[in-house]
Parts: structure tokens; sequence; C-alpha cells
């Protein structure tokens, strides 16, 4: 092999060379910027119970929406589901819809499905129509109560909807609630 096939040789193997790092910067790139919608939602919740006679059991709660995604969400609605015909009352801070008030509270949420179920709890931010990258909101402090007087169970489910995912996602954890009250006949007395 002579000295010009040499040299042509190695610039054939340059030009392939500089594609190959090209397309693999393309793929590294990729992999940094991640998927552009990637939404989680989760629950934080604590609970009080208490099944003595005429006691009540409560649920602390916040609803918390995750961004791990590249790019913003924007026009987040979040559903809170309780258990259809059952004892759990639901209370939490937001404003009615159509609510002309001028009181403005930061992180408020606004409850825009009065009309709707009312074991469907529909909120939406007031203040912030979106979410960045590697940001979160959350509806927080709401609360779940019920008094037990038989055995009950049920489960409260959120779902969070956006421009990007307008079918929703479902909470990570829902709140499942359970429990039995001791019957009359399997006290012991003391």
């Amino acid at each position: 092999m002579g000295k010009e096939a040499v040299e042509r040789k190695l610039k054939e193997l340059r030009v392939q060379t500089k594609a190959y790092i090209s397309e693999i910067e393309t793929l590294i790139a990729g992999i940094a910027k991640g998927n552009a919608y990637n939404m989680v939602c989760y629950f934080t919740h604590a609970f009080r119970i208490d099944h003595a006679e005429g006691g009540e059991c409560l649920c602390l709660a916040s609803f918390h929406l995750l961004n791990l995604g590249s790019e913003q969400i924007t026009n987040p609605s979040i559903c809170i589901q309780m258990p259809p015909d059952s004892l759990f009352e639901f209370s939490g801070r937001y404003v009615v819809e159509g609510n002309n008030s001028t009181l403005k509270i930061p992180n408020s949420w606004e409850r825009f499905n009065n009309d709707r179920s009312p074991n469907e709890i529909w909120l939406r931010p007031i203040e912030q129509n979106s979410i960045q990258p590697n940001e979160s909101i959350a509806f927080t402090n709401f609360q779940v109560k019920w008094s037990p007087a038989s055995d009950y169970a049920g489960s409260i489910i959120g779902v969070v909807y956006c421009d990007q995912n307008e079918k929703g996602s479902r909470v990570l954890n829902p709140i499942n609630l359970n429990g039995s009250i001791p019957k009359q006949e399997d006290k012991i007395d003391k």
C-alpha cells in the first residue's frame, strides 16, 4: 500500500470518527435532556385513630405534584376521590370557584366542581398555572375525619391532570383507611 492510499484511508477514518463522535454527542444530549413530561404525584399523611365509643379518627394529608421532566407542566389540576357513600368527611383550605373574594392567600387552591359528585374534590392552584422542571407544588393540610361505629374500609385516591396529560396520572400511594371496631361481647371487663 502506497503513501497516498494510507493518507486516503486515514482521511476516511477521520471523517468516520467525526460522524461517530457527532452521533454519540447527540445521544448524550438526549439522555441529559431527559423526558419532556415526567410528573410524580404522591400523598404524605399522618393519622390519629380513636376507636373508643364516640371517638373521632383523623387523617391529615398533603397532595404533592413534582415535575421531574425537562419542560414545564401547564394548567395542573387535581382530583381527590373519596370512597362513595362513606363515613369519611373531607375538609381543606380552598376557595370556591366564582368567589370574588379579594383575600389573597399564598399557595391557595380553588375548588371548581361543586355541582359534581360530592365524593370528588377537584382543585387547581390559583396563582400558579405551571410547574417548572424540578419544582413541586402541593395542596397541603387537608383533613379526612370519621367516627367509626362499625368496621370500615375505603381508599382516598388522587389524580393529576394537566395540558401534557389530559388522561391523568394517579398518585403513587393512595391512602387506605380500614379498621375493625371491637364488638361489645369481645371487650373484656377489668
